[in-house]
């Protein structure tokens, strides 16, 4: 606990226990991600299961039992992985959730206390310094002034100067000064419920990636219904009956593929939760895909770089003694209201008691330095940049080579002085002036320790191809000195503020392209930096744990924030440091590399299935005027190829770079195997079908004349080499899926073709495993029944899976030699 100033006492413990039964309180829980009600119904209550359920109802009033229990098979299992996948992913993002939750300084019966937001009552008096954030909605108390970003709530960054009298919202943050403000609007009446929950709300966010599935899945719906219409079309013109037509309208239904993007959903939460295991919370959802498209990072030097822990290390007397100096610089740092690392290390060097002041300017990122008038002494002392300062105060050659030095050497370079002048003026923005008459009184310089896992952190940044950009409120020199010893090549760019700011946009943008360290920047200039990085088509990345990096964060593709960072970075962060695990954030990259490319490989086996299938359906239906998949056959291809594969081809998924489904990697590989793959299975069909009708193979023999062909071929006869000539393609398919497992991750350079070689034969042993799954279901005839596969002759299931392997290799082939570019005229890279 801190004493405060008796004029703000705030409440006594018995007023809040008072005002707390009669229900003033600001105890609203905070929801930090979805309820289980929430994830049963968005699970449950789908557009896709809704179809199904309508269909079943139509099933079981024409007496099929039996294929309405696969459709509730297949809608339960998928509802119930789901559900308990992600009551446990929520579950683990409660609890870390609640760790970043922002903290309330509260004052109570005279003295300082730190409390959860939910335990503040009407009246209160709350302290507010530079990075925290406002919880309640109320008005500034006392004499303290502050500047406050209301951006969270308006969207516009200007910063609003805020006094005795004035009102504060809840959501926005102090970004410089320290005031008291007395809470007015609690509980439900305040917007602090909502701006904290909304930071670590779950939130489902499309991202680009989902975008560009859901485009997929509404191209399927469309052709489904088509394919629906046409079927209904059959029925209404007798030419199939309704209970047949039934059965085939649930086939079509299932062509269009929920699951994926269902799965795709899971992913992402599963790589939220492995990351959290990173010690990293993921606050937005779209933050697990958007971290393994970033090819740019730009850091911030305090706090990621370097440990933020500061030392003075030395102090270079101008025209004054050193123990005056010492002294005013001791009494400086103890009096200051609004502290922070800089001024507690020179507290921590040079210790002295607290003193009246007569006015105070707080330190700004903006203007880059603070200034204090001690209430028994004349005059205005400052600390601040020595570029900065250097325009009002004519600096000898030796003090400028001292500087120089001390920036080469990537020390923190300041300069104290002292004006006779005590009033301060401002600019028409309301940003404080300095006084032209300073007198320079001591050159500090602080040692800032570079974290023990820099060097080794930003080496494998550049290994996965990113590029880094440091940017700081530090002098250019002394940020490009401290990259240098964490391993930063030493021919690295280094650009100040002052120079971007005499630039045009056009030469700017360049700039922040080819240069690497940025110095002396304002929070306006690094929200600028990221905009120019991201009009030149770069993905960014912005980490920072200051207010000064609050602009930024928002503005880049994903912001990253220290845990130890001000609230008001992690209320904007996507992601959060818990730990300041720095070291851990290479990791998290590869953790968004993965995810993103198990996707991308589960959509091309989804595609493959439901693109072979639809033209299947297409092509015999052209030919013999009949649909070739029942609802359990259907099922089981569904189940076998791109039910059980998927979740181990995400789970062994491998961080290299990622490959999205949008590129030419996905129609290399899913165009020339959908295409051999439908042939394929459509000449087993025929094949099939005509080999059991028996007068077909008298007339191709010449044993009958045609028209007596019409009159021999019996409904039965039809029926029956139906049934087989659809076991045999749903084993075709079931083959041609397993064989895409190996070409999708080749174990060795014999199965090379569509993609390159991985060395993982998990995915081979994978596709044995289930293809003895389904040969366990054609061997036991109470499940060949059920799915009601016809039972083949040995030598026909050799015989299919002869045409199974001549497929693998005629695939191959045009892969290897890519037939398919030769044929579009086109030049496609497949890897």
């Amino acid at each position: 606990m801190q004493s405060t100033p008796s004029r703000l006492q705030g409440l006594s413990d018995r007023e809040v226990a008072s005002r707390r039964s009669a229900g003033k309180g600001n105890d609203i829980p905070v929801q930090t991600s979805r309820t289980y009600w929430d994830i049963f119904r968005d699970n449950l209550f789908t557009f896709i299961n809704g179809v199904y359920f309508f269909l079943s109802l139509v099933l079981i009033a024409l007496g099929l039992v039996s294929d309405v229990m696969v459709l509730a098979f297949v809608i339960l299992l998928n509802v119930v992985v789901n559900v308990i996948q992600e009551i446990r992913a929520k579950q683990k993002l409660d609890k870390i959730a609640l760790l970043t939750r922002p903290k309330a300084s509260v004052i109570r019966e005279g003295q300082q206390r730190d409390i959860d937001p939910s335990q503040i009552v009407l009246g209160d008096v709350l302290l507010v310094n530079p990075g925290d954030q406002i919880v309640v909605d109320g008005s500034i108390v006392g004499e303290g002034e502050i500047k406050v970003d209301e951006s969270l709530l308006t969207g516009e960054s200007d910063l609003i100067a805020k006094q005795a009298g004035d009102p504060v919202f809840s959501g926005s943050f102090c970004v410089s000064g320290s005031a008291y403000y007395e809470a007015e609007k609690v509980g439900a009446d305040s917007l602090a419920s909502k701006m904290t929950a909304e930071a670590r709300k779950f939130r489902k966010v499309l991202t680009p990636l989902q975008h560009r599935i859901n485009m997929i899945i509404r191209l399927l719906l469309g052709v489904a219904i088509v394919l629906g219409l046409i079927t209904a079309l059959r029925i209404t013109l007798g030419v199939t009956s309704i209970t047949t037509g039934i059965q085939n309208i649930a086939v079509i239904v299932g062509l269009v593929p929920s699951g994926l993007y269902l799965m795709i959903t899971l992913a992402y939460t599963f790589g939220a939760v492995r990351i959290a295991q990173q010690s990293a919370l993921v606050q937005q959802a779209n933050a697990v895909e958007s971290i393994s498209n970033v090819d740019v990072i730009c850091l911030d030097k305090t706090g990621t770089l370097t440990a933020n822990r500061i030392e003075l290390q030395t102090v270079y007397p101008i025209d004054i003694d050193r123990a005056k100096l010492d002294t005013l610089l001791g009494d400086y740092a103890a009096s200051a209201t609004t502290s922070n690392k800089t001024n507690d290390a020179i507290a921590t060097a040079l210790p002295r008691e607290p003193r009246a002041l007569k006015t105070e300017v707080p330190f700004g990122s903006a203007h880059k330095w603070s200034a204090i008038a001690f209430e028994s002494e004349p005059g205005l002392y400052i600390l601040g940049a020595p570029e900065i300062l250097s325009t009002v105060i004519p600096l000898a050659a030796n003090l400028k080579t001292t500087i120089r030095a001390g920036a080469d050497q990537g020390l923190r370079v300041l300069l104290f002085a002292h004006s006779p002048t005590v009033a301060t003026h401002q600019d028409t923005a309301g940003n404080p002036l300095l006084p032209d008459n300073l007198q320079p009184l001591g050159i500090l310089l602080f040692g800032d320790e570079l974290r023990r896992d820099a060097r080794q952190t930003l080496a494998e940044f550049q290994q996965a191809g990113i590029q880094i950009k440091v940017i700081s409120g530090d002098n250019p020199a002394t940020v490009a000195a401290l990259a240098k010893q964490a391993g930063l090549s030493d021919d690295i760019i280094a650009v100040s503020g002052q120079e971007l700011a005499d630039m045009d946009e056009a030469v700017f943008t360049q700039t922040a392209v080819e240069s690497t360290i940025f110095g002396r920047i304002t929070p306006e200039q690094k929200a600028h930096l990221v905009r120019s990085l991201q009009s030149r088509n770069h993905y960014v990345a912005m980490m920072g744990d200051g207010v000064n990096d609050v602009l930024s964060l928002k503005q880049a593709n994903v912001g990253i924030a220290m845990e130890s960072g001000s609230q008001a970075t992690r209320g904007v962060a996507d992601i959060v440091l818990l730990n300041d695990a720095f070291g851990s954030l290479p990791k998290i990259f590869l953790e968004g590399q993965r995810i993103r490319n198990g996707v991308a490989d589960i959509s091309k086996l989804f595609m493959v299935r439901i693109f072979s299938f639809i033209l299947a359906i297409v092509a015999i239906g052209m030919i013999t005027l009949s649909f070739p998949f029942g609802i359990k056959t259907g099922t089981i291809v569904t189940f076998l190829t791109v039910g059980i594969p998927p979740f181990f081809v995400t789970l062994w998924a491998k961080p290299d770079k990622p490959r999205g489904i949008e590129g030419n990697s996905f129609l290399h590989f899913v165009i020339p195997a959908t295409l051999t793959l439908s042939l394929a299975s459509i000449l087993v069909y025929l094949y099939f079908l005509a080999q059991n009708i028996t007068p077909v193979l008298d007339w191709l023999s010449g044993q009958i004349p045609f028209e007596e062909l019409g009159r021999r071929i019996t409904f039965e006869a039809i029926a029956r080499a139906q049934r087989v000539a659809e076991t045999a393609m749903i084993t075709m398919q079931v083959f041609g899926g397993l064989f895409l497992l190996p070409f999708l991750k080749p174990p060795t350079p014999t199965w090379v073709g569509g993609e390159p070689l991985s060395r993982d034969r998990r995915h081979l042993v994978l596709a044995g495993l289930v293809l003895l799954i389904y040969l366990l279901i054609l061997a036991v005839p109470v499940l060949r029944n059920f799915f009601e596969l016809y039972p083949l002759d040995l030598i026909h299931y050799l015989g299919i899976g002869l045409v199974a392997l001549i497929w693998a290799l005629v695939v191959r082939f045009i892969w290897r030699n890519r037939l398919l570019d030769r044929f579009l005229g086109i030049k496609i890279s497949p890897f």
